[in-house]
């Protein structure tokens, strides 16, 4: 069915692609620097006034009387150092569910156009919970030290609520206006339990917060603490950039096209909210990180713009040239499946039905994003944050384990309802041949006569391409994970090629590792079980995170995966046609045409 030649020829352009992706690796900027030291942050008043707070407001859940009462103190502060205070109160939903917050802005501003933005999220899901006011005390002692300063660009000092979920910082991105040449976040400052990255870039798009942003706070982490920021690896960025998740309040800001970084002992995932803070050291150098940060991105030059890339091997691989690198590799097989598609016409084989076929067994996945979308507008669901939470922030109760035991019921059963439709489709969509050899359409063998078969094999194929494609246009990165499916499975349905069940199952197990391995990866990432990834993918589709659109996309990918194993197993059960033997054509001793001399038309003149 499948011609290699094609496949091959296709590889030509992957080995062009390859060139350019070479010719497109860029230096890394330098970080942007100032000759002013930052020792006017006092490390020891932060402390203090983190363990006051803590103290005084234990209760601080998004929305609650604590979480406001504290609000009104931090804006009393902000104006007593000279500020221009505001608090913006909106509705919003929460880990906690729908809940009123507050959003308190203060601005001093500069001599030029631009600004930095720094945040703290002052709410907290537990108690006491002090590291996560280490945030809001930095927050108040970088008023109190910039408030003295000579500024060239304006300082936003921003406290926020709902940050599990990131309501707060969402609004914030939103309702901000002139331009922002970087956004700061302060997260956990104060832990002696570290763990990096300490600098973290993620957004909720594929634009993430630029190289020249994350190299200056990571000298500035150098410089006053002797720790390096860290970083993360080659695996781990394509899958932050394929699968765009962070639970930090950075997030929105790059998707609005802001350059925003997290800062943080504790990576993106936080504190402990039980941890003991006994030091003032840490708070210390990370006040004066962030205060040595601000004056060089105050004094500096503009920082530029969220944009798609790869570090690798300290050069930045641009998005451009990863686009074009996945759309190379994508067109080997689209060549070859087309070419599939078109042999298999000739043979008989009626292709929309094979097409139905696949598109059935994708059916059990779009009923599950129904199901889900249905259970949030009948209440079922009652908490949806509208942005990604980690492990535990929205507790699965026995209405989320009724959602999720729904869900595999209707998948189960829409599966089973469907196949003797999905068998009646595969005996019709056989090729001629087939159907003649085993007495028509409606017969019993009809339906074992279609395995191995050409037209289900182009046909999966077809379905995967298309998709890969409409995925490719949105995100390439997460279209690279499907590549090696591609790749390696245009080899399982394949009629024409007979392969030990060994290589089967190993090719079967090496397309579907690059997405078992990006969900892995974010389950250690965010601490969730397996049954937290299943509850944590609820949560995102029906608070909207992911669209309806992208959901979509990845059900018929599943459904053509699903096609792919049966295919699988139905070629090996019912092994390879029998070939038809060829019959001897005049004497037994006959050698075949030409052995007794070529004809005179064929004889050389």
């Amino acid at each position: 069915m499948l011609d290699p030649r094609i496949y091959r020829t296709g590889l030509i352009v992957v080995a062009l692609a390859v060139i350019v992706l070479a010719f497109s690796l860029q230096g890394q900027p330098g970080p942007v620097t100032t000759t002013l030291a930052p020792d006017a942050f006092n490390g020891q008043s932060a402390f203090a006034s983190m363990t006051s707070l803590a103290s005084e407001y234990p209760e601080r859940r998004p929305g609650s009387a604590g979480d406001d009462a504290l609000a009104t103190e931090v804006a009393n502060d902000f104006q007593s150092d000279g500020y221009t205070v505001s608090t913006d109160t909106f509705a919003a939903r929460t880990a906690d569910g729908s809940r009123t917050l507050e959003n308190v802005v203060a601005v001093r501003p500069g001599l030029t156009t631009g600004s930095i933005v720094v945040i703290a999220h002052r709410d907290a899901l537990s108690a006491p919970a002090i590291a996560e006011l280490s945030g809001t005390a930095t927050l108040l002692e970088l008023a109190h030290d910039l408030a003295g300063q000579t500024l060239h660009r304006s300082v936003v000092l921003a406290s926020t609520s709902g940050s599990a979920g990131t309501a707060g910082a969402m609004r914030l991105a939103a309702t901000l206006s002139g331009p922002i040449d970087a956004v700061l976040v302060l997260g956990d400052l104060a832990s002696t339990h570290i763990h990096g990255p300490f600098v973290v870039p993620w957004s909720y798009g594929q634009d993430v917060a630029p190289p020249t942003l994350r190299n200056t706070l990571s000298a500035a982490l150098v410089a006053q603490t002797g720790m390096r920021a860290g970083g993360t690896s080659v695996a781990g960025q394509f899958a932050h950039l394929a699968l765009p998740l962070t639970v930090a309040e950075q997030g929105p800001f790059g998707a609005h096209g802001v350059p925003a970084v997290l800062v943080s002992l504790s990576g993106e995932r936080g504190p402990d909210p039980n941890l003991p803070i006994d030091s003032a050291a840490p708070i210390t150098g990370m006040g004066r990180t962030v205060l040595e940060a601000v004056s060089a991105l105050d004094t500096g030059p503009t920082v530029p713009q969220p944009a798609a890339y790869i570090l690798l091997a300290g050069k930045v691989v641009p998005g451009w040239a990863m686009r074009l690198f996945v759309l190379a590799l994508i067109l080997p097989v689209l060549g070859a499946t087309l070419d599939g598609l078109a042999r298999a016409r000739r043979r008989g084989h009626v292709l929309w039905r094979w097409i139905a076929w696949v598109l059935l067994k994708a059916a059990p996945f779009v009923l599950a994003v129904l199901v889900v979308l249905g259970a949030r507008l009948l209440g079922a669901i009652g908490v949806a944050p509208p942005a990604p939470v980690t492990a535990g922030a929205v507790p699965l109760h026995a209405a989320g384990v009724a959602v999720l035991l729904l869900v595999a019921g209707a998948m189960v059963l829409t599966a089973y309802a469907l196949r003797t439709p999905a068998e009646s489709l595969a005996r019709r969509a056989g090729s001629r041949r087939d159907r003649s050899r085993t007495g028509g359409a409606g017969s019993s063998a009809g339906d074992a006569a279609a395995w191995p078969s050409a037209g289900a094999g182009a046909a999966v194929l077809v379905v995967l391409c298309c998709a890969t494609l409409l995925i490719w246009l949105a995100n390439p990165f997460a279209a690279a994970f499907l590549v090696p499916a591609l790749h390696l499975w245009i080899w399982v349905v394949n009629p024409d090629l007979q392969l030990r069940p060994g290589v089967v199952l190993a090719l079967l197990i090496a397309g579907l590792a690059p997405p078992l391995l990006l969900v892995t990866y974010y389950a250690v990432t965010l601490g969730f079980d397996p049954v937290g990834v299943a509850w944590s993918g609820v949560l995102l589709l029906a608070g909207g995170y992911v669209s309806v659109a992208s959901a979509l996309e990845w059900a018929i990918i599943l459904g053509g995966t699903a096609s792919v194993l049966v295919i699988a197993l139905r070629s090996l059960r019912e092994g390879q046609p029998e070939q038809v033997p060829i019959t001897v054509r005049g004497p037994i001793n006959y050698a075949g045409p030409g052995s007794l001399g070529g004809t005179k038309s064929a004889l050389r003149r």
